[in-house]
C-alpha cells in the first residue's frame, strides 16, 4: 500500500531558508515510498487549520519551520485528538525544542531523521484552552531570549541571557500572583516566570534546570519574585549567574499543573509566540500526549557514533 505523508511548511520561517530545499526534502520523502502533499502555510495560525482539518488518511505528518509553527501543528493535532506520528525539521532562527530532541540542524539530515528514526512520546503543555509546546512564559526576560544576538548566546551562553535581561533593570515591571501547585500557593509580586518542558529556552541550553526529561509527566517552574531591596536583587543575579538556585529567592520547581491568579490582565508568550493576556492561567501537563519521530541514538551508537542525550536530561 502507498504511504501518504501530509508536509506543512513555512515559507517564510528563518528568512525563508526552506525555499532552496523544498524539492530535495520533498525527495527523501518519496524515495522512502511516502505518496507527499506539501501545504505551506499563508497566514499565522494556518498551521492549526491544516493540521486540524487534514490530518485524516495520512500516516504521518511532518512539519518544517520554527518552534511557532511546530505549536500551531500541534495544536491541530491535538483538537483532533490525532494519533498519527509527528516529525520536524527545524527551519526557523531559534529552534529550541529541535535542541531538546537532538535533531540535526541540516535539513536534510533532519528529513533522514524522520524517515529514519524512533517514535518518542512526548509530554504537551495546556493553558487554559491552549496548547503549547514547550514553554509558557510572562515577564521581564520573555522577549529577551529573542532578541539576544546569537554570538552573544554563543560566547557567554545563558550568561547572555542574564546580562541582556539586566539591561531591562530600570524598567523593570512586577506582576502580583496568586500561584498554586503541589498543593502549596504563593502570592507575591514576580518580575518573571517561566512554566517549561525544554532543555533550550531562547537558543540557551541549560537554562531550565537539571534533569530535565521530555516524559516524565512534569514541567520544570522558575519563578523570580520582585527583590525587596540592593541586597535581595544582588542575591537573585548571584544565582542567575552561577546557576546555584538552591537556597536562592528563585523558585525553581517541577509540577504537573500549576495555576496563576492576578488581579490584571497580564501578557503570556508561549513558545515563543504570543499568547494573550489573561487573569486566570491553568496550566496543567498532557503525558506522552503526542508521538514525534527523534534520532534513534541506538543506530547512532551502532554506528560508532557518540549517544545522544538530549531526550532526557541537561
Amino acid at each position: 500500500m502507498v504511504k501518504r505523508l501530509l508536509f506543512i511548511y513555512n515559507p517564510h520561517a528563518g528568512k525563508g531558508k526552506i525555499r532552496n530545499k523544498l524539492m530535495d526534502i520533498i525527495g527523501v520523502f518519496s524515495e522512502n515510498g511516502y505518496e507527499v502533499t506539501a501545504c505551506p502555510t499563508r497566514y499565522a495560525g494556518d498551521a492549526v487549520d491544516i493540521a486540524r482539518e487534514k490530518q485524516e488518511g495520512y500516516d504521518l505528518i511532518v512539519c518544517s519551520g520554527g518552534d511557532g509553527t511546530l505549536d500551531e501543528v500541534v495544536t491541530g493535532m491535538m483538537a483532533r485528538q490525532s494519533g498519527t506520528p509527528l516529525g520536524y525539521i527545524p527551519g526557523g532562527s531559534t529552534n529550541d525544542f529541535a535542541v531538546s530532541l537532538a535533531l540535526p540542524k541540516n535539513m536534510l539530515k533532519a528529513a533522514q531523521t524522520v524517515m529514519e528514526g524512533r517514535r518518542f512520546r512526548c509530554d504537551v503543555g495546556a493553558f487554559n484552552r491552549d496548547t503549547f509546546v514547550y514553554i509558557a512564559a510572562f515577564g521581564i526576560f520573555t522577549d529577551v531570549s529573542y532578541e539576544t544576538p546569537q554570538s552573544f548566546k554563543n560566547a557567554l551562553g545563558h550568561m547572555a541571557y542574564i546580562l541582556e535581561g539586566m539591561k531591562r533593570l530600570p524598567t523593570l515591571r512586577a506582576y502580583h500572583f496568586k500561584v498554586s501547585y503541589n498543593g502549596r500557593t504563593i502570592e507575591d509580586d514576580f518580575l518573571f516566570g517561566m512554566i517549561t518542558n525544554s532543555t533550550s529556552v531562547g537558543g540557551f541550553k541549560k537554562i531550565t534546570g537539571k534533569y530535565v526529561e521530555l516524559n516524565d509527566g512534569l514541567f520544570e517552574v522558575m519563578l523570580i519574585p520582585r527583590p525587596r531591596g540592593a541586597s535581595e536583587l544582588n542575591q537573585i543575579m548571584t544565582a542567575l549567574v552561577t546557576e546555584t538556585m538552591e537556597d536562592s529567592l528563585i523558585i525553581c520547581d517541577k509540577a504537573e499543573s500549576i495555576v496563576f491568579e492576578s488581579e490584571e490582565p497580564v501578557a503570556w508568550t508561549l513558545d515563543g509566540e504570543y499568547g494573550g493576556e489573561h487573569r486566570l492561567a491553568k496550566i496543567a501537563i498532557r503525558p506522552k500526549a503526542i508521538e514525534l519521530i527523534v534520532p534513534d541514538t541506538d543506530r547512532k551508537a551502532a554506528d560508532g557514533k557518540e549517544e545522544n542525550k538530549g531526550l532526557l536530561q541537561n
